[in-house]
């Protein structure tokens, strides 16, 4: 019978990969305990109204890219593409935007149809962040300013900024008439793609990335120009806040973001580590989304980082600096144990020393029933300092035998013999003990 194979786009994260994802998650989640951000988790399935209203039914996202059905009640639902509809959904049902300003982050899985490549999946996961009841440009400073110090602290390397204002719906309004004109004027040298957009939704031609659109774009109307006072001086204080903090930007009148709901703020964080595939991080304003979705008007500011990017730009590094690609789960202790006696004796101890009162320690059994011999082969892959020799004569005498698996510095004893002792004795040992 043929093997099946996962749909493609849908990547299963294997043992060897798991520990960057775990890296990535335990990062975010101090960086966002320490800025008073609470976790919310939401549904993979959605009413498909929720992002075609949210996001925009002219949006690539919404008209090329959704993972939709009708359910056997005959409902329209949707494999959630992305998270910020889905939080403001759940912060109006239940009540948190009548509590007060909501300081919430998420993280999971996304569905969009699109050419699988590196670093893009067709389920994909991201990590996001949503502000909601914080109009003062200092929410979209702190929000920007979290995203970059998790980067940092990742060690990402090549970041930039890039920031731009899309300014009032009333500016956005005045802006797009005068964009229309423009790319009427110039509709035959435009791509495909852009030609239809102009009817649609034209501030997306701005993000076109066909060349040949991106060179004849320089001479089109930049939204900055239609900007008000209020915009303006709002942007002004966004760029302040940034500068005050030492965070570098670069601004980017082209920049307007590929979903409905932004205005004012927008800003991407892209590496050059990442080639074509450059941004790891996007997000900005969204004050109208509360309301569009049947809540009260509510301003709001957030993001979202790539969880494959980031993998790959940290697998990436580590093959640069020449380490072991495959980040291993190392344990403190192998255990190798044969016998019946000895075998039932190596799992008491095992479960004895993981749950050892204040300094617990990461133990690995070997199942395999094999010779000590092929055990031991095992113990040395592991990456373990020690191994645990258990055998029936252990069991008997209530004794342990240790092995170190590791060459040993000369002042400590380089080429240390294997250490017998009693029970009581190793578990008495500290974890500084046996390390060193």
């Amino acid at each position: 019978m043929k093997p099946l194979q996962s749909l493609r786009g849908m990547v299963d994260l294997l043992p060897g990969q798991t520990p960057f994802w775990q890296r990535i998650e335990a990062t975010a989640r101090d960086h966002f305990r320490r800025a008073a951000v609470e976790e919310i988790r939401t549904p993979l399935l959605e009413v498909t109204e929720l992002f075609a209203r949210g996001i925009g039914e002219a949006t690539d996202v919404v008209g090329k890219e959704m993972y939709s059905f009708e359910d056997r009640g005959e409902r329209h639902c949707t494999l959630r593409p992305e998270g910020t509809a889905s939080v403001v959904r759940a912060a109006i049902q239940h009540g948190l935007v009548a509590q007060g300003p909501q300081r919430l982050w998420y993280g999971g899985p996304m569905f969009r149809y699109e050419r699988p490549q590196a670093g893009r999946q067709r389920q994909f996961h991201q990590i996001g962040l949503e502000f909601l009841g914080h109009a003062d440009p200092r929410s979209d400073v702190e929000a920007i300013a979290i995203a970059w110090d998790l980067l940092m602290d990742l060690g990402v390397g090549g970041l930039s900024l890039e920031l731009n204002s899309l300014g009032s719906s009333d500016d956005r309004l005045r802006y797009r008439s005068d964009l229309v004109a423009w790319l009427e004027a110039h509709r035959q040298d435009l791509d495909p793609d852009s030609q239809q957009r102009i009817s649609t939704n034209p501030l997306r031609v701005l993000d076109s990335k066909n060349p040949q659109t991106q060179a004849l774009l320089a001479g089109a109307p930049t939204l900055a120009n239609a900007l008000g006072d209020e915009s303006r001086e709002r942007f002004l204080r966004v760029r302040q806040g940034l500068e005050a903090l030492a965070i570098p930007f670069r601004l980017n009148p082209r920049l307007v973001r590929g979903l409905d709901y932004y205005g004012h703020t927008a800003f991407e964080i892209t590496s050059s580590q990442l080639g074509a595939q450059a941004t790891v991080c996007g997000g900005g304003r969204y004050d109208g989304l509360v309301e569009q979705l049947g809540g009260p008007p509510t301003p709001a500011v957030g993001w979202a980082l790539g969880m494959e990017r980031l993998v790959l730009l940290l697998s990436q590094a580590l093959q640069d600096e020449g380490a072991e690609q495959r980040p291993v789960a190392t344990p403190d202790l192998y255990v190798v144990s044969r016998g019946v006696a000895g075998e039932a004796y190596a799992m008491r101890l095992a479960r004895h020393c993981r749950h050892r009162p204040g300094e617990p320690l990461a133990v690995q059994v070997d199942l395999s029933g094999a010779g000590f011999d092929k055990q031991l082969k095992r113990a040395r892959r592991s990456g373990a300092r020690w191994a645990l020799l258990l055998g029936d004569e252990e069991a008997a005498n209530g004794s342990v035998r240790l092995m170190p698996l590791v060459a040993r510095p000369a002042e400590v004893g380089a080429g240390q013999t294997d250490r017998h002792m009693s029970e009581t004795d190793f578990l008495a040992l500290s974890l500084d003990q046996l390390n060193t």
